[in-house]
C-alpha cells in the first residue's frame, strides 16, 4: 500500500461495520483517505467497529442495506467516491443453509445494486468486488485454484459468491469498461485477526469458549483451509486498487490473495497451536451429522505475486500470535483503535 496514493482519495466502502470492513476502513483513514461507509449496523455485539470507535475515525457513516438500491444510489452519489470497495455480504456458509434466499439477495442482487449505482455515479474510477476462495467449483484436489478455474459452489453461500463474480464480469464487459471504470474481484481465504466475533468461525468460537471457560466443540477438525491474517488480503485489495487506477485495462480481472501453501492447515492444527499458547484451553471433536462444508481448499496466488508484486508478510504462526495479542489487549481494556493501528504499522514494516 502506498499511503501517498490514498491521501485525499474518497473511498466508498460497503460493509464497513463488519470485521474486514472495519480493519480496511481504519487502515484507509490512517493513510489520509476520506472513507464513506455504507453498511448495516455492526453484525455482532461486541464488534470491532464499536470497540475501536471507528465511527469517529472515518468521514461518513451511512446505515443502509445494499438491497435498497435507492438509498444506496443516493449515498454513493452524495459521496462522489473515486474508488469503491464492496465488502458487504452475507458471509457465513452455515447461515446460508438456514437463509438461502437472503444469502442470494445480499450477495448477488446486492452486487448488482452496487455496480448499478457505480454506473450512475460519474466520479468512480475503480471498483473491487470482494468475494471468496469458496467461489470455485471445489474438487478438493491438492493443488491451489487459479483465477481461470471454473466457478461453482455446492452450498448457497459459495454459489452466491460465484454468481457475484459473474455479475461483476458482466457489468465490467457490458457497461463499465467503456465508461472508464475498472472493475476487479478479490478472492481470499479464511481470514483471522482481532475483533472478529462472528458465529461459526473457528477463532471467534475459540475465544468465546475461552472467555466462558468452556471446551470448544469442533465439527470438522480435518478440514483444511488457506488461513491468513486479515491484513494480508486487505493489503492485496489496496494494492490492486492502486493498479486499477493507473492501468485499469490491464488489471480489471479476478485476483487470488491467498497464503503460502505451508499455511493451508487443518483445523486441528490451528487449535493445537492455540491451546499450546493459552494454558487451560481445550477442544473436542463432536462429529455427528452436519451440513456439507468443503474439506480441502487452497488458492494459487502466483498471479498476484507476479503481476501485482503482492506477497504475504506474516506467517500463520505470526498471525495467530497477533490475534491472541489483540484479544488479550481487549480483555485488559486497552484502546483498541491504538492496538489496531499498531498492528497495521507492524504489518507495513514487515519485510516480505
Amino acid at each position: 500500500m502506498n499511503p501517498e496514493f490514498w491521501r485525499g482519495k474518497t473511498v466508498f466502502v460497503t460493509g464497513h461495520t463488519g470485521f474486514k470492513g472495519s480493519w480496511l476502513s481504519l487502515w484507509l483513514s490512517s493513510a489520509g483517505a476520506h472513507v464513506q461507509g455504507y453498511s448495516l449496523p455492526p453484525p455482532t455485539d461486541p464488534s470491532l467497529f464499536s470497540v475501536a470507535n471507528l465511527q469517529d475515525a472515518i468521514t461518513g457513516h451511512v446505515v443502509g442495506d445494499i438491497r435498497d438500491i435507492e438509498r444506496l444510489q443516493y449515498a454513493m452519489t452524495a459521496a462522489r467516491p473515486d474508488i469503491v470497495l464492496h465488502l458487504a455480504a452475507q458471509p457465513l456458509v452455515r447461515y446460508s443453509y438456514v437463509e438461502p434466499v437472503e444469502t442470494y439477495e445480499v450477495n448477488v442482487i446486492g452486487t448488482v445494486n452496487i455496480l448499478e449505482a457505480v454506473r450512475k455515479c460519474s466520479s468512480v474510477r475503480a471498483v473491487i468486488n470482494v468475494t471468496t476462495d469458496k467461489c470455485y467449483d471445489n474438487k478438493e484436489w491438492a493443488w491451489g485454484y487459479r483465477e481461470s478455474e471454473p466457478l461453482g459452489g455446492s452450498d448457497p453461500y459459495s454459489s452466491s459468491k460465484a454468481c457475484s463474480e459473474l455479475v461483476a464480469a458482466a457489468y465490467r464487459n457490458s457497461f463499465l469498461r467503456q465508461a472508464g471504470v475498472a472493475v476487479a474481484t478479490g478472492r481470499a481465504g479464511n481470514v483471522i485477526g482481532g475483533g472478529d466475533w462472528a458465529l461459526d468461525r473457528l477463532l471467534p468460537d475459540f475465544f468465546r469458549a475461552l472467555d466462558t471457560g468452556r471446551t470448544l466443540e469442533v465439527r470438522f477438525p480435518e478440514s483444511t483451509r488457506p488461513w491468513q491474517h486479515v491484513l494480508e488480503p486487505l493489503a492485496g485489495y489496496l494494492l490492486l486498487a492502486e493498479r486499477l487506477w493507473a492501468d485499469g485495462d490491464r488489471y480489471a480481472a479476478p485476483w487470488n490473495f491467498g497464503p503460502p501453501d505451508d499455511d493451508a492447515w487443518p483445523v486441528h492444527r490451528i487449535l493445537d497451536q492455540l491451546t499450546s499458547r493459552i494454558p487451560g484451553t481445550a477442544w473436542r471433536n463432536v462429529g455427528g451429522e452436519h451440513v456439507h462444508e468443503a474439506g480441502y481448499l487452497k488458492l494459487d496466488s502466483s498471479r498476484a505475486r507476479t503481476e501485482l508484486g503482492w506477497a504475504p508478510r506474516w506467517s500463520l504462526e505470526r498471525a495467530l500470535d497477533m490475534t491472541i495479542d489483540w484479544h488479550q489487549e481487549w480483555s485488559r481494556g486497552a484502546s483498541m483503535r491504538d492496538v489496531c493501528l499498531a498492528q497495521i504499522a507492524a504489518y507495513q514494516d514487515q519485510k516480505v
